[in-house]
């Protein structure tokens, strides 16, 4: 329950996509949150009272939405994809490029936002590593740290546990998930429900929080805060 802490006003990318929809869903539970702007390439098919909607399908190229990106104190940014079979130079490109471009125009609309990175486990914060996804996300992290926002948090979940009954469950999910109940007794720091880390960054976002790794035990922590 909100008692005198500042409403959230969101903005959130990636809710088509498993990880988007879960946070969405959260947001949309939220008394902490008073509403929340989707911006898509294709419509997310949730409907709400709290909820608005831009289809615009060139995320590097903000300026004809631009005006209505203002006004908004926290972005939930979900939009990624994977490494998986991707040319280096498309998924750099797809997720760096993409990523600070959205980043850049907002911090100079919103000066005030929170901006809520979903980057992942195993992010490499050096740059230096041997290994070309994890590179490329430090990047991301550090560079999205260096904008003129009021705070960035890094969110770097593992394994998810998808929420029941949403749409865009990844169908590796149907097929694997009998296995979550072992992870999370075997390898409990690994393993985050979906629900949890849409909470996280809600709370993150009202509360700030210690840190702008956020890793899983983080997002536990705040998931229950």
């Amino acid at each position: 329950m909100n008692t005198g802490r500042k409403l959230l006003k969101v903005i959130l990318t990636g809710a088509t996509g498993m990880v988007g929809e879960g946070v969405l869903h959260e947001c949309l539970l939220s008394k902490e949150v008073e509403s929340v702007l989707v911006i898509n390439r294709k419509p997310c098919g949730v409907s709400d009272p709290k909820l608005k909607e831009i289809i615009h399908s060139d995320f590097f190229n903000l300026e004809p939405v631009k005006e209505l990106l203002k006004g908004y104190n926290t972005c939930l940014f979900c939009l990624g994809v994977s490494s998986v079979g991707m040319e280096k130079e498309v998924y750099y490109k797809l997720t760096y490029t993409l990523t600070l471009s959205f980043a850049t125009v907002l911090s100079a609309l919103n000066p005030d936002m929170t901006f809520c990175y979903i980057s992942g486990a195993g992010t490499d914060s050096t740059e230096q590593g041997k290994v070309a996804w994890a590179r490329v996300k430090g990047k991301t992290e550090n560079d999205l740290m260096k904008l003129p926002f009021s705070a960035v948090y890094n969110f770097r979940p593992a394994i998810l546990e998808p929420t029941k009954g949403l749409h865009n469950t990844l169908s590796f999910y149907k097929y694997t998930g009998w296995l979550l109940p072992i992870i999370r007794v075997v390898m409990p720091n690994y393993l985050t429900k979906l629900s949890e880390l849409g909470r996280a960054m809600i709370a993150c976002a009202v509360n700030g929080y210690s840190k702008h790794q956020v890793e899983v035990k983080d997002i536990k922590i705040l998931a229950d805060s």
